[in-house]
C-alpha cells in the first residue's frame, strides 16, 4: 500500500501484447509503473492493456487516429465507457500504444536511458488516459511536474530536468 497516497493499487494490473521479435526493456515493469501513477493521482486500482508496436503499425493508428502520418512513441486509446456505469467506474483504462523503435531513437537522441524513458513514456500516455492534457502551457507544466513526481517515486530521474533549466 502506497501510504503517502492512502491507496493500495496493488490490483493494478497490465496486459502486454507485442509482435513477434518486441519487447520491453530490461528491468521494465509496468504493473509498478501503473500502480504508481494511479497512487500519485488517487485513482482506484486499473487493468490497462500495453502493446508494443512496429513503426509501421504505430504509424497506421497515428494516421487514422490522429490524422498524423508517421510513427509516434505512445498513444492512448481510452476504454468505451460500459453501459450504465459511469466513465470513473473501476475497470479497464485502455489501451497504450508504444512503439519501442521510436522510444529507443529518442533515448538514444536525447542521451536517457531507454528503460527511463520507456517508464516516462507509459507514465505519460496513462496521464492521458486518465484525463490529463497538455495543449495549454499551463496544462503542459501541470502534466510535466506531475510525470516527474511519479517518475521520482518509481526512482527514475526527472526527464524535464534539463528542459527546466533551459527555460529559466
Amino acid at each position: 500500500m502506497n501510504v503517502a497516497a492512502g491507496k493500495d493499487c496493488s490490483a493494478a494490473v497490465v496486459t502486454v501484447v507485442a509482435e513477434t521479435g518486441r519487447r520491453l526493456p530490461e528491468g521494465a515493469d509496468p504493473d509498478a509503473w501503473l500502480a504508481a501513477t494511479l497512487a500519485e493521482v488517487g485513482a482506484e486500482p486499473a487493468a490497462l492493456g500495453l502493446r508494443l508496436a512496429s513503426r509501421e503499425e504505430s504509424r497506421r493508428l497515428n494516421r487514422d487516429y490522429r490524422g498524423q502520418d508517421r510513427p509516434t512513441n505512445v498513444l492512448a486509446f481510452p476504454a468505451p465507457a460500459l453501459p450504465g456505469l459511469p466513465r470513473e467506474a473501476p475497470g479497464a483504462l485502455g489501451d497504450l500504444i508504444v512503439c519501442m523503435p521510436v522510444l529507443e531513437a529518442e533515448a538514444r537522441e536525447q542521451g536517457k536511458p531507454v528503460l527511463a524513458h520507456c517508464a516516462h513514456l507509459f507514465v505519460h500516455g496513462l496521464l492521458h488516459l486518465l484525463g490529463q492534457r497538455h495543449e495549454r502551457p499551463a496544462e503542459a507544466e501541470a502534466m510535466e511536474q506531475l510525470e516527474s513526481r511519479i517518475l521520482r517515486r518509481l526512482g527514475f530521474p526527472d526527464p524535464w530536468a534539463s528542459e527546466r533549466s533551459v527555460r529559466r
